[in-house]
């Protein structure tokens, strides 16, 4: 009975108890469905990965070396690293501590009655031993600091898939900016040729006394806004260039081109997925729950400081005056202690780290909970803009076809005398306006779909099946005069 009572008292002090609530996942209230969804969908936008959502070859391999050479990500993954380090370091108080070590020295000790030396207690002194030192966690604060650690350094591996998300998510956004540069760039461009021809025919009628001087220089003045408009596309172009190589990890420099916007794939449908996915899928979210984690833990680590600490304390070794006896028998020496230490008074401070700790995880409640309100509105509000920006490009198209129609009736009315080249210029310039309009409204629908997939927290996946190699190279970077 005896035996069994100490082999049970002994299993206490070693288990203990754990303080502190265990984490339960909080209840939130989740929509049943979007907004934008007229029916329940069972599949996401999101479980495409991004080589299969981008098909143009030069993109893919952008986000390729987006992923192997951002410095945002190398730095996310370092912080992986630290804190995983970190979490062994808390976990290794779990378990003893052993150390070794040796000593030699003089020694010469005095008559305590009169405090002269004495001749026999002086002489060389030799030491060897080992140590063990472990407290014993009952009340679980270590296990708590543990489990704590244990949440930081998966919250730093959802970070990183945050980074990941966003990184994939900038690198086609700024590649579609860039795509839709280059395309206004040559609708520019080619309408500065259509206005020098304009100069040129205006010029040659104003010599030849069929039209007034105004007309020409109005084709001049015509002529000098596009090429203003040519210039800031040519800044433009580089700019995203700039933003691009960054974001891929080198100097700034030319970005190889694929598919221009008039053609790149849109997937055939764009489902959303249900809410409460999302709570599973978005990095972001699962970062802050991670850190609700560590701080629900943390209040137990704090409570732990209110009870008493115990430690055990071991030596064993050897002792002796004389180097060739100091590992016999007589010289060994040995001992064990147990220490309890109990906080009586300290003005209030351990209580104050309960509360503390209470406040942090309250606090980690609340950026948990904000983090899904910000996610669902994301995700409600790339649903509306995606929907709408398919119509704004349907409408852009046609409003196309109508000021080309324009252009060729002011036209006709011009060379029939019956209508002033005021009337020609205005039709020319809304077919400008209309044109680059409808450039962008194609790169909005195609930057709507990243922003979906991202705000439904798709991308961060980076295991991707070998596929065939590029048969042809990449379109080269334009050349910018």
């Amino acid at each position: 009975m005896k035996t069994r009572a100490s082999l049970a008292v002994a299993a206490l002090l070693v288990t203990g108890c754990t303080l502190g609530p265990d984490y339960v996942r909080p209840e939130v209230p989740v929509p049943e469905n979007w907004r934008r969804a007229e029916v329940e969908e069972t599949g996401s936008l999101a479980d495409l990965p991004w080589w299969e959502l981008f098909e143009d070859p030069v993109l893919q391999e952008l986000i390729r070396s987006a992923l192997a050479e951002n410095k945002d990500l190398k730095i996310a993954v370092e912080r992986i690293e630290q804190a995983r380090a970190r979490y062994g370091f808390t976990r290794g108080a779990l378990y003893p501590r052993v150390d070794a070590g040796a000593s030699a020295g003089y020694l010469e000790l005095s008559d305590e009655r009169v405090g002269v030396p004495t001749g026999n207690s002086r002489g060389d002194v030799y030491a060897l031993g080992a140590s063990l030192t472990w407290e014993l966690d009952v009340f679980g604060r270590i296990r708590r600091a543990t489990e704590a650690q244990r949440a930081v350094f998966f919250s730093t591996e959802e970070a990183r898939r945050a980074i990941v998300v966003t990184l994939v998510a900038d690198v086609a956004r700024a590649y579609m900016e860039l795509r839709d540069f280059d395309r206004r760039l040559e609708v520019a461009r080619r309408t500065l040729e259509s206005r020098g021809e304009n100069v040129t025919v205006a010029r040659d009628k104003f010599e030849g006394g069929k039209t007034s001087e105004i007309d020409l220089r109005q084709a001049q003045a015509e002529l000098n806004r596009v090429a203003a408009v040519v210039s800031q596309f040519e800044s433009l172009v580089v700019q995203k260039e700039n933003e691009l190589s960054v974001l891929l990890g080198g100097n700034p420099g030319a970005i190889p081109r694929g598919l221009p916007t008039a053609e790149m794939p849109l997937p055939p449908a764009v489902p959303a997925g249900l809410p409460s996915v999302l709570l599973d899928r978005r990095p972001d979210i699962r970062r802050a729950e991670e850190l609700l984690v560590a701080a629900n833990a943390g209040i137990g680590q704090a409570k732990a400081l209110l009870y008493p600490s115990i430690s055990l304390t071991g030596d064993y070794g050897w002792v002796s005056q004389d180097l060739d006896g100091l590992l016999k028998s007589p010289a060994r020496t040995w001992g064990l202690s147990a220490n309890l230490l109990q906080p009586i008074f300290n003005a209030g401070q351990n209580q104050r780290r309960v509360e503390i700790a209470e406040s942090q995880q309250r606090q980690a409640l609340y950026e948990y909970e904000l983090a899904i309100l910000r996610a669902f509105q994301e995700v409600d509000d790339a649903l509306i803009v995606q929907q709408k920006s398919g119509e704004q490009r349907s409408a852009q198209s046609q409003r196309v076809a109508a000021e080309r129609q324009v252009l060729e009736l002011a036209e006709l009315r011009y060379r029939g005398g019956v209508a002033s080249y005021l009337e020609v210029l205005d039709a020319q310039r809304s077919l400008f306006a209309a044109e680059l309009d409808e450039a962008q409204a194609v790169r909005d629908e195609l930057v709507s779909v990243i922003q979906l997939y991202k705000a439904l927290g798709g991308g961060w996946s980076e295991v991707e099946p070998a596929g065939p190699e590029l048969t042809e190279d990449p379109a080269p970077a334009p050349e910018n005069p």
